[in-house]
C-alpha cells in the first residue's frame, strides 16, 4: 500500500503523522477535492468521537475522529482538501504525503455527483498509490434534482474499485459506506484498481525507467517511474526521513541516467490531460445529465461572472446585506437596550439598597455590565442578520464566483488569484484569513495575502462600522432612504479596503516581496439550494454567538478596567483623561481625538470592545449617564465634536488599523517570524494615519 508495502510502514512513519492507534483499532484516509461535502461525511461518520491537531512539522490542522462499526474500531483521518497528490501547497503535501507514507487500512475519496468528471482525477492519482481505496460519491441528492443519473456499476467496473453512492447530509448511503470500509480493510474484498493507460510513449518510458527501480524493494514502481519523469526530486524528501531504500538522492541518480529529453512541465500536462480526458470518458458513458438544468447554470453564471455584470452585481449584493442588516436591526436592538439598561437601573437600586460603596457599583455596574448590555444590545442584532446572510452566499455557491470576478484584478496586482479567496475568509475573522492563506503555494504570494488580510473588516469591526454609519449618515427625514445611504456607505467603506488590499499587495510585490505572479486553477462548485438549517447554525453558533462571546469575555474586565482609570485622579484629571490628552495631538492631527485612539489601542485584544471603550472614557466625563440606543450614542458623540469627518475617519480608522491581538499572534504562528509579524502591524498603522490625514486635508479644503 502507498509507496512502501505495509510491512515496512515503521514506527517513525507513525511519528511523523501522529496517528495514534490502539492495536485494535483501524486508520481510514479521508481524501477530496474541496466542496464536495468530505467534512460531512467525516462529521457523520464520527459524531463528537473527534479532535483536531497539527500535522507535525505543518501548519495545517488536522482533523480525527473514531467510530465503531460491527464492533471494530476505527480511525478516520480528514485530510486537507485538494485537488491534486501533484501540487504544492502546504494543505495538498499533507494530503499527499499521508496517502504515500501514511500508516492506513484504507482511503476514502469523496467525490460530488453532481461534477463527478472533476473529482476524478484524484481518484486515479490515489489508485496508482494504492489499491485499498474506496470512491463516495456524496451529494446525490443534489443530483437527483438536477436529474443527474449515475450508473453505480459501470462506474465500479471502469475503476476496479468499490463506489458507494452517498448523501451524507441525510445520511443516505452511509451504512454501506461503512460496510465497504469494512470488507477494504479487512481484506475481505480484493480491489485492483484499473489504472489509467497514458499513450505509448509514456508507457514506454515508466517500463524502461522502472527496471532502474527492480534492486529497490517493494516501491511503488509505477508511480515513482512517472514522478522522476514528470516531477522534480524533492516529492520524494520524505522517504529520506522515513530511511527507505530508495529516497531523494537515489532519485538524483536514476533521473541522470535517464536519456530521455523530457520537458517536465509539458509532460505533467500531457499526463494531467489524458487523466482528465479519462474523467470526461466515464462521464460521458456512465452519467446521464438534465442538459436544461446545466444549461440554466450555465446561464446563471454567464451573468455572474460576466465582465461586464460580475462586479456591480457583487456590489449590489453586497450593498442589499447591508441594507437588510441595518433596517432590521433598528427594532430588536431597541427592545434589547431597553430590557438590559432597565435592568442596570435594578441592580444600582441592588446596590443601593445592600449599601454597597459606591466604587464597587461604579466597577460592576457602571463599568462592566454596561458595557456588557451596549455590547449585546448594539452588536448582536446586526450580527444575527448578518452573517445569515453572508452564510447564505457561501452556501449557494456565490463565494467562489465572487473569486472569480477578482481573479483579474489580483492578477493585475502581482498577487496570487486565491488571494481572494482568503480575503473573503477574512470577513468573518481576519485570523481565520490568514491561516486560509495556506492554499497559496508560493511563499512570496502567501505573505503578500497574510500581510494585506487585516484590510478587509471582520466580524469585530462590523458592528462598529454599521452602528457609525447608522448615527452619522442619516442625511433626509426619510427613514427608508436614510438606509439606503448607510448601507451604500459601508459597501464604499468595504470597496475602499479591497482598493487598499490590491494596491498594497502590488507595492509589496515590487519591494520587499518580489516575483512573478503564479497561476492557478479556480473550481466554480454547482449552485446548490441552500439548507437553512446549517445556515443558522453555522451563523449563529459558529460565527454570531461566537463573536459575542469573546467580545463579552473581553468587554467585561476592560469595561471595569476602563472605568477605574477613568475615576482615578492624578490631579485635577482622571489616569483617563491624561493618556487621551497625551494623544490628542496625534488624533487631531488625523481628523480623531485622543480618547478614539486611546479606545483602539486598548482595544487590541478584540476589535469588539472599541466603540464601548470609546463610550466609557466619554462618559467618565460626565456628559451622559447611559448610552442604552443609537440615539443616546450619537448624542454623546456629538457632545463630544464629533463631526462627519470625525465619523468618517473613525469608520476608516477601523477598517486600516493594525490587526488585533488573536490575527497578530496567528501571524507569527504562521509565518515563524517576528519580523513579518511587526511589519504586519506598522504597515496598516501607517497606512491607516496617511489614510486619515488625506481625508482630513481633503475635507478641511472641501468645507
Amino acid at each position: 500500500m502507498g509507496l512502501t508495502a505495509q510491512s515496512t510502514k515503521s514506527t517513525a512513519m507513525k511519528d511523523i503523522f501522529n496517528i495514534e492507534r490502539k492495536s485494535n483499532q483501524y486508520v481510514i484516509a479521508l481524501a477530496g477535492n474541496p466542496n464536495t461535502g468530505k467534512s460531512t461525511v467525516f462529521n457523520y461518520l464520527t459524531g463528537l468521537h473527534q479532535h483536531t491537531g497539527n500535522w507535525p512539522g505543518k501548519t495545517v490542522v488536522n482533523a480525527r475522529g473514531e467510530f465503531k462499526y460491527k464492533g471494530n474500531e476505527y480511525v478516520l483521518v480528514d485530510l486537507p482538501g485538494t485537488y491534486s497528490l501533484l501540487s504544492s501547497s502546504i494543505d495538498e503535501e499533507v494530503a499527499r504525503d499521508f496517502i504515500c507514507y501514511g500508516d492506513y487500512d484504507a482511503v476514502i475519496v469523496v467525490t460530488d455527483a453532481t461534477c463527478l468528471e472533476r473529482n476524478l482525477n484524484l481518484v486515479f492519482q490515489v489508485m496508482e498509490l494504492t489499491d485499498k481505496v474506496i470512491t463516495c460519491v456524496n451529494l446525490i441528492d443534489e443530483a437527483k434534482k438536477k436529474n443527474i443519473i449515475i450508473d453505480k456499476e459501470g462506474i465500479e467496473n471502469e475503476l476496479g474499485i468499490p463506489l458507494v453512492l452517498t448523501a451524507a447530509r441525510q445520511g443516505e448511503g452511509m451504512d454501506e459506506l461503512k460496510d465497504i470500509i469494512e470488507k477494504v480493510a479487512f481484506n475481505k474484498i480484493n480491489t485492483k484498481p484499473n489504472n489509467v493507460i497514458y499513450d505509448d510513449d509514456i508507457e514506454n518510458m515508466v517500463l524502461e525507467t522502472s527496471k532502474l527501480l527492480e534492486e529497490y524493494g517493494s516501491i511503488n514502481k509505477r508511480w515513482i517511474s512517472l514522478r522522476l519523469l514528470d516531477s522534480q526530486v524533492n516529492i520524494f524528501d520524505k522517504m529520506d526521513e522515513l530511511g527507505e531504500k530508495f529516497n531523494s538522492n537515489v532519485a538524483k541518480e536514476i533521473q541522470g541516467k535517464l536519456d530521455y529529453k523530457i520537458d517536465k512541465v509539458k509532460l505533467r500536462e500531457k499526463v494531467s490531460k489524458i487523466n482528465y480526458d479519462k474523467a470526461n470518458e466515464i462521464k460521458e458513458k456512465y452519467v446521464k445529465e438534465d442538459m436544461k438544468k446545466i444549461n440554466r447554470d450555465k446561464k446563471i453564471d454567464d451573468i455572474v461572472t460576466s465582465k461586464r455584470w460580475g462586479i456591480p452585481l457583487m456590489l449590489l449584493l453586497l450593498g442589499v446585506i447591508f441594507w437588510i442588516t441595518i433596517q432590521g436591526a433598528n427594532y430588536p436592538s431597541k427592545i434589547l437596550s431597553d430590557l438590559l439598561f432597565g435592568l442596570q437601573d435594578k441592580l444600582t437600586d441592588l446596590f443601593n439598597y445592600l449599601g454597597a460603596p459606591d466604587w464597587l457599583h461604579g466597577v460592576l455596574v457602571l463599568g462592566m455590565y454596561r458595557t456588557l448590555a451596549w455590547v449585546v444590545s448594539v452588536m448582536l442584532p446586526p450580527m444575527a442578520i448578518f452573517f445569515p446572510l453572508f452564510t447564505l452566499l457561501e452556501d449557494l455557491g456565490y463565494l467562489p464566483r465572487v473569486a472569480f470576478n477578482m481573479d483579474h484584478l489580483f492578477k493585475k496586482a502581482c498577487a496570487h488569484g486565491k488571494q481572494c479567496l482568503s480575503m473573503c475568509m477574512g470577513f468573518g475573522c481576519n485570523a481565520a484569513g490568514v491561516v486560509g492563506c495556506r492554499i497559496i503555494e508560493s511563499p512570496r504570494e502567501r505573505m503578500i495575502a497574510i500581510l494585506t488580510n487585516n484590510f478587509v473588516p471582520c466580524n469585530g469591526r462590523f458592528p462598529t462600522l454599521i452602528a457609525i454609519a447608522t448615527i452619522f449618515f442619516a442625511t433626509t427625514a426619510n427613514v427608508f432612504t436614510n438606509s439606503i445611504i448607510q448601507a451604500l456607505a459601508i459597501a464604499i467603506i468595504i470597496v475602499i479596503g479591497i482598493g487598499i488590499t490590491l494596491l498594497v499587495s502590488y507595492i509589496l510585490s515590487k519591494t520587499l516581496l518580489k516575483g512573478i505572479p503564479s497561476s492557478f486553477t479556480l473550481e466554480l462548485p454547482p449552485y446548490r439550494v441552500p439548507k437553512i438549517g446549517r445556515i443558522l447554525y453555522s451563523s449563529i453558533l459558529d460565527r454570531t454567538l461566537f463573536v459575542l462571546g469573546r467580545a463579552i469575555a473581553v468587554a467585561a474586565p476592560a469595561g471595569a478596567i476602563t472605568w477605574i482609570l477613568a475615576n482615578i485622579y492624578i490631579g485635577d484629571a482622571s489616569i483617563m483623561a491624561h493618556i487621551a490628552n497625551f494623544l490628542q495631538p496625534i488624533g487631531e492631527f488625523i481628523g480623531l481625538d485622543g480618547f478614539i485612539l486611546m479606545a483602539f489601542i486598548v482595544g487590541l485584544p478584540a476589535n469588539e470592545i472599541v466603540l464601548p471603550i470609546l463610550l466609557m472614557g466619554y462618559l467618565a466625563t460626565g456628559s451622559m449617564n447611559d448610552f442604552s440606543s443609537l440615539d443616546s450614542l450619537r448624542t454623546i458623540l456629538v457632545n463630544n465634536n464629533w463631526t462627519m469627518l470625525t465619523a468618517l475617519n473613525t469608520m476608516l480608522f477601523s477598517l486600516l488599523h493594525w490587526p488585533c491581538a488573536t490575527t497578530l499572534f496567528t501571524i507569527k504562528k504562521e509565518t515563524g517570524s517576528k519580523k513579518w509579524t511587526i511589519i504586519s502591524f506598522i504597515l496598516p498603522t501607517v497606512i491607516a494615519f496617511v489614510v486619515c490625514f488625506c481625508t482630513k486635508t481633503v475635507y478641511n479644503f472641501i468645507f
